[in-house]
């Protein structure tokens, strides 16, 4: 089963868009995509999980085919931990196992620090916990997202066709055309004159306020499902090495390894990622 199946999943506010590869009787792997992203992130690596496990590559909202917010309403880290324990919920999932990528392993962190008892096992991609602030910008960052005017009604790039929108795509990110084409082709809709993003151009905003690296550590050390981190080489400069490991440090059961690639290893080396998620399957981290 190969194919991906397309799913809604209504929340009690907005509407959420998966994919989903997999027997549905297998054991349910919820995966959760990086900033701007979307689904189709895990289009090269979930069909290699899907004879073990039911996969659903959850769209987060304002991106890929969910829902957007509602007007004037902003997005917070914190919502989206709160949203992808509502679609658990919606696609009655008492217990599952979380795979994410980049934002997605942050929001998937934290899923498993708010709700323990849900989480069978925890891989991440490049992501543990969010973005930090260790207060250096933080006055001028909450008046920089604070006195920008709202991006709701900004006009949005048109491209004249998919090969355009994947050698933006490509530029923006470093991530190689071949690989990025399934996330651009999911993640752009067909207008006048072309095509535009489909994601949230709210999205691209500053968040206004960050959690403290203190408050991470104390959120991480919550988590208690056997954990495997995987990062790149080089390092994502975002993600320095001395950070990751003082917050890897926070977890109890973790395992971290180091591939080389880019940040989006799960589309550059799907088998290898696949494997080193099988191997922790069974593994005690």
């Amino acid at each position: 089963m190969n194919a991906p199946r397309e799913r809604h999943i209504a929340l009690p506010h907005l509407g959420l868009a998966a994919l989903e590869w997999g027997e549905p009787s297998a054991p349910p792997l919820v995966a959760l995509h990086g900033w701007l992203d979307n689904a189709a992130s895990f289009s090269a690596l979930a069909p290699l999980l899907a004879p073990h496990y039911r996969v659903i590559a959850l769209e987060l909202p304002g991106h890929g085919h969910s829902d957007r917010l509602p007007a004037g309403v902003s997005y917070h880290f914190l919502d989206q931990v709160r949203a992808a324990l509502a679609a658990l919920d919606a696609l009655e999932l008492p217990r599952c196992s979380l795979l994410g990528h980049s934002l997605g392993g942050g929001i998937a962190s934290l899923v498993a620090a708010a709700a323990p008892a849900r989480i069978e096992r925890l891989w991440l991609i490049e992501g543990l916990g969010p973005l930090a602030d260790d207060g250096t910008h933080t006055l001028q960052r909450y008046r920089d997202a604070l006195a920008k005017p709202p991006a709701d009604g900004k006009a949005l790039r048109v491209f004249r066709d998919i090969d355009q929108a994947t050698s933006a795509r490509t530029i923006a990110s470093g991530l190689r055309a071949e690989l990025a084409r399934p996330i651009v082709e999911r993640g752009l809709r067909e207008t006048d004159g072309g095509w535009q993003w489909r994601s949230d151009p709210r999205l691209v905003r500053s968040t206004a306020i960050r959690l403290a690296e203190t408050q991470i550590h104390a959120l991480l050390a919550g988590i208690e499902a056997p954990t495997a981190l995987l990062l790149s080489q080089p390092t994502t400069p975002y993600l320095p090495a001395a950070m990751m490991q003082a917050r890897a440090a926070c977890v109890p059961r973790i395992a971290v390894e180091h591939m080389a690639g880019g940040h989006h290893l799960q589309l550059e080396h799907p088998q290898a990622v696949a494997a080193w998620l099988l191997r922790h399957a069974t593994s005690a981290s």
